[in-house]
């Protein structure tokens, strides 16, 4: 089983953790423009894209979800139906909010709290990289539906190739064409642009055959489409209110000033370096539990998950043991601004507390995206969202960054512990599993 959980954790781990290190980059790039108004401005602009995408995240999971299950079960045609049904659903939204872009840029800039000079360079930021939502979405549907059929190695690819390309170009523009914030941005646009036609020629490369399995009746079929929407409207919920939180975040420290923000920006990357090495192992768990699922094996499955919890607690050591002795060198590859650093250790401990608060609320996530159990997903994000806006109001008053802080882990820890408690009975459904195992 652990062959298993690492042959898929692994591409996906490499995979995950170029993101992270994607927007370190940015920020490091932006930290060397010789304002810290600029890593603010970075760290707003791709909050309000987080906001946007984010809401949409359903199109990789479901299709993850969807295509786990109908492999499990090897039914090719529900496969290639699942396929087409994202991307198309993908493309065509990514299209309208490219048409949306000035109310929906309107109505964001509205919640900034920062001067007017951060908010210029965000609208900059904002209206180049909006050309690159239906890339982005349309990635969502091929990264779903490969590791729906067991593939981490393609995403794994493409991610690479999209962070590497995001990366050279950005600095190109930057410190080559001597651009600023628009550098970064065109160069993000134009990464996730190639990006995506580079999965459609390797999809057509290694699955191109499974086109004669394709049932042109099946793939819009209202039963179908009644349950893709049901499973996609409770995770829509569940996402918008993590995209929520984050979001909230960060536009909370741009209302405790410029300094702030671009502390909580820095310290923002520990959790998103976590979050997304954590993933590695919930793609895993989404691949593995619909697998499972769809060949009926439960016994399989709840070994699975021990499995992949007892890893998940082995990485959420590593990376506290990391975080404890190589704070100073992490800052340092982010900012060499000294005043900023200096600032920022002294809520650096907060970043200790994230691993072990937050890692069984990824692994659960994968595991119930891989059983379509979306109604619990959102049961558990409600709770946890009310608990972290009424944790942040009563506390702010008097604690000021740190409520802000405290609030996010007290929310990370929430929604491990109701995921936990929910999955004792979700795991029993009968409807879920046939007579035997």
């Amino acid at each position: 089983m652990d062959k298993k959980i690492f042959r898929l954790a692994l591409p996906n781990i490499i995979t995950n953790i170029t993101v992270p290190l994607l927007g370190m980059i940015d920020i490091a790039v932006a930290g060397r423009l010789g304002s810290a108004v600029y890593i603010g401005a970075i760290a707003l602009g791709a909050n309000i894209f987080n906001m946007i995408y984010w809401n949409f995240g359903f199109l990789r999971m479901s299709s993850s979800g969807f295509a786990s299950q109908a492999y499990g079960a090897r039914d090719f045609s529900e496969a290639m139906s699942v396929f087409i049904r994202s991307l198309a659903i993908g493309l065509g939204i990514g299209f309208i909010i490219i048409l949306m872009q000035y109310p929906i840029g309107e109505l964001a800039f509205k919640f900034i709290k920062s001067g007017p000079e951060s908010v210029n360079h965000v609208k900059t930021y904002f209206r180049i990289v909006i050309w690159g939502a239906p890339a982005v979405l349309g990635m969502y549907a091929f990264k779903g539906w490969f590791i729906g059929m067991q593939n981490a190695r393609i995403p794994m690819v493409i991610a690479i190739l999209n962070n590497i390309l995001n990366i050279v170009l950005s600095v190109c523009f930057v410190f080559g064409l001597g651009m600023s914030i628009e550098g970064i941005a065109l160069g993000t646009t134009l990464s996730q642009i190639i990006s995506l036609i580079v999965a459609a020629i390797l999809w057509h490369k290694y699955y191109g055959r499974l086109r004669k399995y394709i049932q042109k009746d099946k793939i819009w079929k209202r039963q179908v489409i009644r349950e893709y929407f049901r499973v996609n409207g409770d995770i829509f919920v569940r996402t918008f209110l993590l995209t929520l939180v984050t979001t909230f975040f960060t536009f909370a420290s741009s209302g405790m000033g410029d300094t702030i923000l671009a502390i909580n920006a820095l310290l923002m990357q520990f959790f998103m370096l976590f979050s997304y090495f954590m993933d590695g192992f919930a793609y895993a768990g989404e691949a593995l539990t619909g697998r499972y699922i769809g060949a009926k094996n439960r016994s399989m499955l709840r070994y699975m998950i021990k499995r992949i919890f007892f890893w998940g607690l082995m990485v959420s050591v590593l990376a506290m043991t990391i975080y404890t002795l190589f704070p100073d060198l992490i800052l340092r590859l982010l900012t060499n601004d000294t005043f900023i650093i200096a600032e920022t250790k002294s809520y650096m401990f907060w970043t200790l507390m994230i691993p072990f608060a937050g890692f069984a609320a990824f692994l659960w996530d994968g595991i119930f995206i891989g059983a379509t159990a979306s109604s619990e997903m959102r049961n558990a994000m409600i709770i946890s969202s009310i608990i972290f806006f009424t944790s942040y109001f009563l506390l702010t008053p008097t604690w000021a960054n740190n409520a802000l802080w405290f609030s996010f882990i007290v929310y990370l820890a929430a929604r491990g512990i109701t995921l936990t408690i929910m999955a004792r009975k979700t795991f029993k459904y009968e409807t879920v599993w046939s007579k035997q195992d």
